[in-house]
């Protein structure tokens, strides 16, 4: 895609993400921060994939002076996610709405910040018409921290469900905390993000009812999120 870009003279995005930062020691996470990654976990093939990525793109903006834009998303929910991709805003949802037992994996305390997709494209926008010297990477996500424990209860409370909260063991170099600091895409594109996340789930949530709801969609649920692992980016 780099080299298409630079063949037809397009500008081109690259989606990275908050994964780039591993197990951050540096806490919100600025554009400068380095990160902390494990290169040979079981989570690295797609925290590396992301910041080989990163490579590559300011590579060809030294090289080649192609018009970039990097992003680094931070965990992003909404209507029209799929049930089952294992992300864990959907996970709880699901969970929820069938009377699962709802999944924690460590006691909870791990914290994301969760924003809501409408936002998350509204900042992806801008940086795309930003000027050419606004290349990033530039974080868009939503500085409001929850843990996961708060985020089953509420998810839990605004399903009107009778699940229960269960915990599991841990998976391997799972990010304690995710918080972006996103000075730089205020002062740059003029952007934060504007729905609460309780806002943001009632819309989710009402998006997931309707697919129980619909014999065509409910089969994509099969035995669906129970069992899969819960990762840190949504």
């Amino acid at each position: 895609m780099l080299g298409l870009a630079k063949r037809v003279k397009a500008k081109i995005l690259q989606a990275s993400t908050s994964e780039v930062y591993g197990d951050p020691t540096v806490h919100p996470q600025t554009e400068d921060y380095w990160g902390r990654v494990n290169p040979i976990g079981p989570r690295s093939c797609y925290d590396e994939g992301k910041r080989c990525a990163e490579t590559l793109f300011f590579d060809y903006w030294r090289q080649h002076n192609l018009r970039i834009k990097v992003a680094r998303i931070f965990n992003t929910y909404g209507p029209h996610m799929h049930p089952n991709d294992g992300r864990v805003v959907s996970n709880f949802i699901i969970q929820a709405l069938l009377g699962r037992d709802v999944t924690i994996y460590g006691d909870g305390s791990q914290t994301r910040s969760f924003c809501y997709v409408d936002d998350l494209i509204d900042g992806l926008v801008r940086l795309m018409n930003s000027p050419d010297s606004v290349i990033g990477p530039i974080k868009i996500g939503n500085p409001v921290e929850f843990s996961m424990l708060a985020l089953a209860k509420v998810i839990v409370d605004m399903s009107h469900s009778r699940s229960r909260i269960v915990h599991r063991p841990l998976p391997q170099d799972d990010p304690q905390q995710r918080q972006p600091d996103i000075s730089k895409a205020q002062d740059l594109l003029g952007w934060e993000p504007s729905t609460e996340l309780r806002e943001g789930l009632r819309k989710t949530i009402a998006y997931f009812e309707g697919l129980l709801r619909d014999p065509h969609t409910k089969g994509l649920l099969g035995e669906g999120p129970q069992e899969m692992i819960q990762p840190s980016e949504a």
